[in-house]
C-alpha cells in the first residue's frame, strides 16, 4: 500500500468521532444523506481530502488530508458535526442531555471530542488504513471488510491495493483507535 500516497509530515490525520452515547444512528439513510452533505458543505469552507473512511452505526473512522499551510481540523469537525445536527433536527431520537450540555445549548448526537493521530509515514498511513477497513468485521458487523459497503475499502480493492477478499491478520492490526 506505500505506493497508493506519499504522506507529507503534518497534513494527513487518522480520526476516530463517536456519537454522543454510542447512538447506532450514523447508518440509517437520512443520517448518511445528511453526513455527505455535512462534509460537502465543510469542504466548501475548508477543503480536505478524504482518503480512507469507514462509517459504523455509532461511530466513524478516517483519515484526512489538509491543505498544508490550513491543519485546523478540529474547526472542519465542528463544521461537519453542526451542520449535521441541524440537518438532522427532530429526526433522531436522542437521550436526554445532562446538565451541562443543556446550558451550553449543545446537541445530542455527537460525543464532544474525537480522537485524532497525525499520520508519520507510508508504514503508519498503511496500519490505520487497515484499522479503518477491518472495524466492521471487528465489530462483528460483516465476515469480511467487503461484505461492508460504508467503507472505502472498495475503493482500495479496485486500485489493487488490497485484494477482494482481504481481511487482514487481525492480529497483526492493533487496536489504533482505543475502542
Amino acid at each position: 500500500m506505500s505506493n497508493y500516497r506519499r504522506v507529507r509530515n503534518g497534513s494527513v490525520y487518522f480520526f476516530t468521532v463517536v456519537t454522543y452515547k454510542r447512538q447506532p444512528v450514523l447508518c440509517l439513510n437520512d443520517s448518511r444523506t445528511a453526513l455527505r452533505q455535512s462534509i460537502k458543505t465543510a469542504k466548501e469552507k475548508m477543503p480536505f481530502e478524504i482518503k480512507a473512511w469507514v462509517l459504523l452505526p455509532d461511530h466513524l473512522h478516517c483519515i484526512w488530508e489538509l491543505p498544508e499551510r490550513n491543519s485546523d481540523y478540529s474547526k472542519r469537525w465542528a463544521l461537519i458535526k453542526r451542520e449535521f445536527t441541524k440537518r438532522m433536527k427532530g429526526r433522531l431520537k436522542t437521550p436526554s442531555p445532562g446538565p451541562s450540555r443543556i446550558r451550553s445549548g449543545e446537541a445530542t448526537i455527537w460525543q464532544r471530542r474525537f480522537g485524532e493521530h497525525m499520520i508519520k509515514d507510508d508504514l503508519d498511513f498503511t496500519r490505520h488504513a487497515e484499522y479503518i477497513h477491518y472495524n466492521p468485521v471487528r465489530h462483528g458487523l460483516a465476515a469480511l471488510p467487503k461484505d461492508w459497503k460504508l467503507s472505502s475499502f472498495h475503493k482500495f480493492a479496485a486500485q489493487g491495493l488490497y485484494p477482494e477478499n482481504w481481511c487482514g491478520n487481525a492480529t497483526d492490526i492493533q487496536d489504533i483507535a482505543g475502542e
